[in-house]
């Protein structure tokens, strides 16, 4: 049997065996929340997208903040075969047959999406088998990862790839998707008629640290326990024990434990100049001295 088959729809499953956060997955760029300084009118992922623009692409970012969601947007959009991999469980024999399914149903005028999720736990021959049918078109790669690609993409692939940044989504950004959760009947909780007080879902993205994926994670849960206490309303109680401890993105050997530590000194610089206005703050040696062990580490 051919690899080169649609993945089953996720949408076709029961929707009590799927959690929330896919159920709410946004299927068009009128639904998607956040990232409008790429996806907003005229910015340019919304321009490739529509002018149905051939190229491949990577998308940087942090964990819940859209990439899966926009590849497949944009193979819904293109009406291209979607095929997804997952770089911890592929390996170059699925690759190279993957690859060449879609080189022959090339010829037949059938356009192939690869999404390859956390893409940069591939090795380099796993990413160098990519390299022929991304340069002669016959697919599209869309590659996702949380770290620099720069860093851990081969530079052969990088340099055909348009590298895309996503953000972090907004407080305010992660309460409109679950006030949209709360009411939706159909994919959502809005069957249970649930009712939550802005405190309560701003305390869930005040929690979830820019990840839609954990804040509707921990809005189920909440769910859950409303049901189990036979009440209507999501109390404070019970968001508090769905959040159990704050969802904090920290990987101390990657490039977030050095975000981590600039929004700290960021925070702690802007707290003693409110409170000290005028006096000039010392720099913290020992931070500067491990940030540039680092970069000497990387560019050697």
């Amino acid at each position: 049997m051919s690899l080169f088959q649609p993945i089953p729809s996720a949408d076709n499953a029961a929707p009590g065996a799927r959690p929330l956060a896919d159920r709410m997955r946004p299927r068009t760029l009128e639904e998607f929340v956040g990232q409008e300084h790429l996806v907003g009118p005229g910015k340019p992922l919304r321009v490739q997208i529509e002018r149905d623009d051939p190229g491949s692409m990577i998308f940087w970012g942090p964990p819940g903040t859209g990439k899966t969601t926009l590849a497949k947007i944009i193979a819904g959009i293109t009406k291209a075969e979607f095929i997804e991999f997952s770089a911890v469980l592929s390996g170059i024999k699925e690759i190279k047959q993957v690859m060449a399914d879609a080189d022959r149903a090339r010829q037949y005028g059938t356009r192939t999406i690869v999404f390859v999720d956390e893409i940069h736990r591939f090795n380099k021959a796993q990413q160098d088998a990519f390299l022929p049918y991304v340069e002669k078109g016959s697919i599209r790669l869309i590659g996702a990862t949380t770290e620099n690609p720069s860093f851990e993409i081969i530079s052969a692939l990088l340099s055909r790839c348009r590298v895309y940044v996503l953000k972090p989504l907004t407080e305010d950004q992660i309460v409109l998707l679950l006030r949209r959760a709360l009411s939706d009947t159909e994919r959502g909780l809005g069957q249970l008629h649930l009712e939550a007080s802005d405190e309560v879902l701003q305390k869930i993205a005040a929690y979830s640290s820019g990840d839609a994926r954990s804040a509707y994670n921990a809005l189920e849960v909440a769910a859950a326990l409303a049901q189990q206490s036979s009440t209507s309303m999501l109390s404070d109680e019970m968001v508090h024990e769905a959040l159990q401890k704050r969802v904090l993105l920290y990987d101390k050997s990657g490039e977030e434990h050095y975000n981590s530590r600039c929004r700290g000194l960021h925070r702690h610089a802007r707290r003693q100049s409110r409170a000290r206005p005028g006096r000039r703050l010392p720099l913290p040696r020992a931070e500067i001295q491990r940030a540039l062990h680092r970069l000497r580490r990387r560019s050697g």
